[in-house]
């Protein structure tokens, strides 16, 4: 009975290790990848944003390969991040390959909101491409597709009884569509939209 009482006092150690370095390996990414999360919440709430994108990247990559849902919570957080800190076409760039990558099982709140943040970077996109004097065949494709990313964003919110969201919605989709008729002279004296 003894001997056998310190055959299992022996595996203990040996259990350990094996669970150390097997699925305790994906408890320490998580791990660390909610403190980086953590980071870029109070940089966020600090209105330290380039400091949020770096943390956002940080806690991205940290992150275990099966969790796509969390990654793609954190990459449209860290879009939303860098259009707040002068990296606008990064911004664009990745929001753009994240509504690619969208299919039937992705949520439809996530859908949604990967749509309005999209929307939002493609009017400051075409309110920049107006002003450097790019011609109407380059910029309005881009303000068309932010006006249908915004309706469908306001559908989602409307279907959801979030009526305050989809009156905002509603009210970028009017300034997208007013900024797609203004004139370059018009435009030119108003002051840039705040994000």
């Amino acid at each position: 009975m003894r001997k056998l009482f310190i055959f299992i006092w022996l595996l203990i150690p040996l259990g350990a290790a094996a669970y150390h370095f097997g699925p305790g390996q994906e408890s320490l990414k998580f791990d660390q990848a909610y403190q980086y999360i953590n980071l870029a919440e109070k940089h966020l709430s600090d209105k330290e944003f380039a400091e949020a994108v770096v943390d956002f990247d940080k806690a991205i990559s940290s992150l275990p390969n099966g969790d796509i849902s969390i990654a793609k919570k954190l990459r449209l957080e860290k879009a939303k991040a860098q259009m707040q800190c002068s990296q606008l076409p990064e911004a664009y760039k990745n929001l753009e390959s994240m509504l690619s990558e969208l299919n039937e099982n992705t949520e439809p709140k996530i859908r949604a909101e990967i749509k309005s943040t999209l929307a939002n970077a493609q009017y400051y996109i075409t309110w920049l491409m107006r002003l450097e004097g790019h011609p109407r065949e380059v910029w309005e494709p881009v303000i068309e597709s932010s006006r249908q990313n915004y309706y469908a964003a306001a559908e989602f919110t409307k279907s959801e009884g979030n009526q305050k969201t989809t009156d905002e919605l509603l009210q970028n989709l009017e300034a997208s569509i007013k900024l797609a008729r203004m004139d370059l002279d018009e435009l030119q004296g108003l002051p840039l939209p705040n994000q």
